[in-house]
């Protein structure tokens, strides 16, 4: 199973969040998608200033990013 690392990013600044094995990047980034979720609920001072969450490769090659925004569901992309 693939390693991926979890960042948060305000601005230029990347702040770690941990990292997992997962079976693939369908599930990083659901993963990610619900660390912004908890993080936009624990800091909503990040909601609105462009804070994302990436998802990391092992070899540190950013695969996916979502924002702390909360995105509309009828935005969203169907998986």
């Amino acid at each position: 199973m693939p390693y991926y690392s979890f960042d948060l990013v305000i601005g230029e600044d990347y702040k770690n969040q941990g990292g997992l094995f997962l079976e693939g990047l369908e599930v990083a980034s659901d993963r990610a998608d619900q660390l912004a979720i908890e993080l936009s609920r624990v800091r909503p001072e990040l909601k609105d200033s462009g804070c994302a969450v990436r998802v990391t490769s092992a070899e540190n090659v950013e695969i996916y990013r979502t924002p702390l925004d909360p995105i509309p569901s009828w935005m969203k992309r169907p998986h």
